[in-house]
């Protein structure tokens, strides 16, 4: 596994990439992050890794509103298929997860659509930030509420503010 730290304004990220693909982006310190192994090789200079520190860089200074990253997130078939309709939401938008639950044919599957955006291992990129409760309420970032609400405040969509674009 290729690694590298990245500093954002929100905390150190963590990115690994098993070569070619970008396969986890995590804060330090969140507690699904991976824990760095022995074996493991920092590759500031890998392409993919260099990528991410550039593309996320742009992204905390304005300049880029998505991500063109290989990505190769480990998943069930199922948080496969919430994660491509996260990556669906654009930039400065949010939604709700009974809106995409609903867009997977399950309208009742809120709560399941929920845990599996909160097993999402490629944050950020694969933006769960922008899913929230069906009333406008920030729930559940595995780094942090805080965190959440900046980078929703970053793309202009923070709930209650001017532009917010709640789909449900």
């Amino acid at each position: 596994m290729h690694y590298d730290l990245i500093a954002s304004p929100l905390g150190t990220l963590v990115a690994t990439a098993d070569g070619s693909h970008l396969t986890s982006l995590h804060f330090v310190g969140e507690r699904r992050a991976p824990r760095l192994a022995p074996d493991w090789v920092l590759d500031p200079d890998l392409a993919v890794l260099r990528a991410a520190r550039l593309q996320l860089g742009e992204y905390f200074a304005g300049v880029r509103r998505s991500f063109e990253l290989p990505l190769r997130p480990r998943g069930t078939p199922y948080q496969q298929r919430v994660w491509a309709l996260l990556r669906e939401i654009p930039y400065g938008a949010t939604t709700s997860y009974g809106a995409v639950a609903a867009r997977l044919g399950a309208p009742g599957a809120a709560r399941a659509v929920g845990a599996a955006n909160g097993r999402n291992p490629v944050a950020i990129v694969v933006p769960c930030h922008r899913a929230i409760g069906a009333d406008g309420a920030l729930t559940g970032y595995a780094a942090g509420l805080h965190r959440k609400a900046a980078l929703l405040a970053l793309e202009g969509a923070l709930p209650g503010a001017a532009g917010d674009s709640v789909s449900r």
